[in-house]
């Protein structure tokens, strides 16, 4: 049986304050979805940047070592046959730390349009680059996490997934309500606040 004090209470309610109530609701669902996939990315990228820096093997941080491990992502970068030995060592070099300043950007949660955008951008130009690459009939590794994960349906069908869940959030992050005089969008402001 519903507690008798809760009906009446609800009753009280006019039904003018419904979609109010509906849209409270919903913009808080929203903020929900948007903290939990900027999060999700942040960490998806950061995992990157790490897995393409970390020293091989058993060998200890250093400058030499990071050196080593980008020098050993420029061989999966060359195996796309897409670019110049140039245009790979600048690629190999500079993209862990694109997608490291990436992943701290999205934790941030500043500027959340733009920085979900930003991923989504990045995750679909990777994506284009694999279905090219594995329509080509290339055997290559992927890349994406660091040596030895080779490029397949399996690996397709997770940066698919990554990109439609990043396009999810930048589409949600442009149709949220920014802070009043902030471009972040981790703490929206309901319309029943902003309206008085």
């Amino acid at each position: 049986m519903a507690d008798s004090k809760v009906i009446p209470g609800f009753a009280s309610r006019s039904v003018a304050e419904l979609p109010l109530i509906a849209n409270r609701a919903r913009e808080n669902s929203q903020r929900i979805f948007l903290l939990i996939g900027r999060l999700a990315l942040a960490v998806i990228f950061l995992f990157a940047a790490y897995a393409k820096l970390k020293p091989q093997a058993a060998m200890p941080w250093s400058f030499g070592s990071v050196r080593t491990s980008l020098s050993m992502f420029a061989m999966q970068v060359d195996s796309y046959q897409l670019l110049s030995p140039r245009a790979v060592s600048a690629a190999a070099h500079w993209l862990p730390f694109i997608e490291l300043a990436g992943g701290l950007w999205l934790l941030t949660g500043l500027w959340m349009r733009y920085s979900s955008l930003f991923a989504t951008l990045l995750l679909a130009g990777f994506f284009a680059l694999m279905v090219r690459t594995y329509s080509a009939g290339l055997e290559i590794n992927c890349g994406c996490f660091g040596p030895g994960e080779k490029l397949g349906v399996k690996s397709l069908l997770r940066d698919g997934s990554l990109l439609a869940f990043s396009l999810a959030v930048t589409v949600c992050a442009f149709l949220a309500r920014p802070k009043h005089g902030d471009g972040s969008i981790s703490a929206a402001v309901p319309t029943s606040q902003s309206a008085g």
